[in-house]
């Protein structure tokens, strides 16, 4: 079986009835990376997604027919939150949700932690440039991080 090409995806608002499909595309992101620490559970990742980042912040998801298999959260400048399925990685899709969050914005921040070699290369590939490389110790995970900027 041949599955739906990336052109196939749309990208929309998410809804509040998405919470549970995000936390568990979130969950699975981040599982695949084994140098994350699991600091909460299922059950904190849905209320994480449900009562904080859905309400507080603009979410867009990148859905195909069956599934969602991506997100985007921005707030101000800031990216919050970029997650995409590990299996719908090197598609164009966390392009396409970066352009779409971010079009509008002059000056755009987020920050990524040193580990995720991945995601420093998809974000330099995209304009940001290192600002500042931080220690662990103002994120939950206590993991050394770097603070992205492009714009300005």
């Amino acid at each position: 079986m041949i599955g739906p090409e990336p052109s196939d995806i749309l990208l929309r608002p998410a809804f509040a009835s998405d919470a549970p499909a995000i936390a568990q595309l979130m969950r699975a992101s981040l599982d695949a990376f084994d140098w994350m620490p699991v600091l909460h559970t299922p059950e904190e990742d849905l209320f994480f997604i449900r009562d904080i980042l859905l309400p507080k912040q603009q979410v867009t998801v990148a859905e195909t027919a069956e599934c969602i298999v991506g997100f985007i959260a921005a707030k101000g400048e800031w990216v919050e939150q970029l997650y995409l399925d590990p299996a719908w990685t090197g598609q164009g899709i966390g392009s396409r949700l970066l352009a779409q969050a971010t079009g509008g914005m002059s000056l755009i921040k987020l920050y990524c932690f040193q580990a995720n070699t991945g995601a420093r290369r998809f974000y330099e590939r995209h304009g940001f440039r290192a600002e500042a490389f931080g220690d662990g110790s103002t994120n939950e995970e206590g993991l050394p991080d770097i603070l992205y900027v492009r714009g300005r």
